[in-house]
């Protein structure tokens, strides 16, 4: 079994998945999860690629946000995109971070990514709130 399958189970792929749908609900912004064993390079450095990659920087108005996970390494990542970073708080992106670690800390994993997507839903929620016009611009599944 791959250190990712022990990471969440695929029932916990589909509750996590069911919460980005559940935080984008109310909101044009979007969340996107993608884990991957390792990094030969530096997290945020791969985080970026990663966002550009899944065109989270093609969002209409700025409001992608991704949460990058490198499992042996350790490493989590949060990129919002420049619409959402002008708008949350300073120290936003840290403490769901430190929110998130807390569950992970306790093995609690899936509930870690929940409670970190659906902090994230909030504020985009508040910030970029849903109307008839908008649509699901990305997957809500989580990418590998």
């Amino acid at each position: 079994m791959s250190q990712e399958k022990r990471f969440i189970t695929e029932e916990d792929e589909k509750e996590i998945v069911e919460a980005i749908q559940q935080a984008e609900k109310e909101t044009s912004g979007e969340i996107r999860v993608h884990i991957e064993k390792t990094s030969k390079i530096d997290s945020f450095d791969r985080a970026t690629e990663v966002f550009h990659q899944l065109k989270m920087d093609n969002t209409k108005q700025g409001n992608g946000v991704l949460i990058y996970l490198a499992i042996e390494d350790r490493n989590l990542v949060i990129l919002g995109d420049y619409g959402i970073n002008n708008v949350v708080p300073e120290d936003f992106w840290e403490s769901t971070k430190n929110t998130m670690l807390s569950q992970f800390k306790k093995e609690n994993f899936k509930q870690g990514l929940i409670d970190g997507i659906l902090m994230a839903g909030k504020q985009l929620q508040q910030h970029f709130p849903w109307d008839s016009n908008d649509k699901n611009e990305l997957s809500d599944q989580i990418s590998r």
